[in-house]
């Protein structure tokens, strides 16, 4: 084997294995860490991510609610 045939079947390979990973959805983050695209489980992540942004932004809003009328009644106490 010489060293031309070498190179085209290195180049072959290496295409055959980037078409592979492409097809099969495997990315490679920036320390060359190969994981695979699953866009289902990051849609459905995403919007847990979402509705417990907002129940938690519920439950701040009756916390705060809670605070102020609970202040509120204090000072009316004071005031008798």
């Amino acid at each position: 084997m010489n060293p031309f045939e070498m190179v085209v079947i290195i180049v072959a390979i290496t295409a055959v294995a980037s078409i592979a990973r492409l097809k099969y959805g495997v990315r490679r983050d920036k320390h060359g860490n190969e994981h695979f695209a699953d866009n289902k489980e990051n849609d459905r992540l995403r919007d847990e991510v979402k509705a417990l942004k907002e129940r938690l932004a519920v439950i701040e809003r009756i916390t705060i609610e809670k605070e102020n009328s609970l202040e509120r009644e204090i000072e009316q106490l004071r005031d008798r």
